[in-house]
């Protein structure tokens, strides 16, 4: 009897032994997000962050990458650009990050880029946050979403053909807004547009007012916002109350989780909005089903519309450490050769030249009872 316990006493320290060999063999994956967490766009950040780590605590719950887990550390730059670019020094320093994800803002990655920080310590930055033209070609900078010009493009094409073509365009005055006025400038004579206004407000602020007034004084159909979102908010309520009717259709960065908060539904109703990633209530692709029981469970109130944009940068990241965890040059170079990868229905491809890693445009649009229609 006693040897009998001695036996199973050996094979369970055994056992035991085995289990913390292999927990100090296993090695911690630190990724980075420098992100706005306050600010003009902390509704967007925190959205994106909880999309990340949707779906980074699912591949930790589920063994992790081979047994190594993977930790974000998330830094707030107040969508300040000389703070992304301070704090993305600081934290390759301090956490040695394997790769940065969804750093948020074009000026703020316009920012990096000009440094080139990232280039010389070759550290990818999955899923930047940002559709503007300056980020195609950028070395070590992945774009997970279709490209603001595709998207006003594609808007365009759809008016013309319900025949409306007096567009005005309400930008950020930076490298965001100014993008995607270029690119309605681009896109409005292929498709027959006629741009009546094209006027900015300033950057991280809601002094829409002259905006307002200029748009008023216009003969728009439909109002163009590439804005973000508490100017957006802003610009609706002032050009409703000045007596507006055109139409308005906003950029996708805008959240429409922010826009519900910020706006009644009556001043809501016929918003429309591009969408460059699935809606988190679809049920047509794998991506979202699976995004829909995560979130069930996770019960995060940061969860919202803009998470799909943190959670797919998440999948296209996690794809690439499958493939390597070696460096990260080799990472880069993993994320950088993925061609037409499906993540659950959705495509990605970084392989062709002068495009994002998705060509996924579509638009939605709220109804008078606060409906998101697609």
């Amino acid at each position: 009897m006693k040897s009998a316990i001695t036996k199973k006493r050996a094979v369970i320290a055994a056992l035991l032994c085995l289990l913390a060999s292999a927990q100090a063999s296993a090695k911690e994956i630190v990724v980075a997000q420098v992100a706005a967490f306050t600010g003009a766009q902390a509704g967007s950040g925190k959205a994106i962050r909880s999309g990340i780590n949707l779906y980074l605590n699912h591949v930790n719950r589920n063994g992790g990458i081979n047994g190594d887990r993977i930790r974000l550390v998330a830094y707030d730059d107040g969508y300040k650009a000389e703070e992304t670019v301070r704090l993305v020094k600081e934290v390759l320093v301090k956490d040695a990050p394997l790769a940065f994800i969804g750093v948020l803002g074009t000026a703020n990655n316009e920012a990096i880029i000009k440094d080139g920080i990232l280039a010389r310590a070759n550290v990818p930055l999955v899923g930047a946050i940002s559709g503007a033209s300056t980020m195609l070609g950028a070395p070590n900078i992945y774009v997970t979403k279709a490209s603001y010009g595709d998207e006003v493009r594609r808007l365009f094409e759809i008016l013309s053909l319900i025949g409306i073509n007096r567009v005005a365009v309400v930008y950020q005055d930076d490298g965001f807004g100014k993008d995607i006025v270029t690119g309605a400038e681009r896109a409005a004579p292929v498709t027959r547009v006629n741009l009546v206004v094209k006027v900015p407000y300033e950057r991280n602020t809601t002094n829409v007012k002259p905006a307002v007034e200029a748009v008023l004084k216009s003969d728009a159909q439909v109002i163009y916002l590439g804005a973000v979102t508490s100017a957006a908010v802003e610009f609706i309520k002032q050009y409703r109350k000045g007596g507006g009717t055109a139409q308005v259709y906003g950029v996708s960065v805008i959240d429409i989780n922010g826009m519900k908060k910020g706006l009644n539904p009556e001043e809501l109703a016929g918003y429309g909005f591009g969408v460059l990633w699935p809606l988190t209530t679809s049920r047509t692709l794998p991506m979202t089903r699976e995004y829909q029981q995560l979130a069930k469970e996770a019960k995060d109130p940061d969860l919202a519309e803009r998470s799909m944009e943190g959670y797919i940068a998440a999948k296209v990241l996690v794809q690439g450490l499958r493939q390597t965890r070696s460096s990260p040059a080799a990472l880069s170079k993993a994320v950088g050769g993925m061609k037409g990868v499906d993540i659950g229905g959705f495509l990605i491809d970084f392989t062709r030249p002068k495009q994002t890693g998705s060509q996924y445009v579509d638009f939605a649009i709220v109804n008078k009872t606060g409906s998101i229609l697609q």
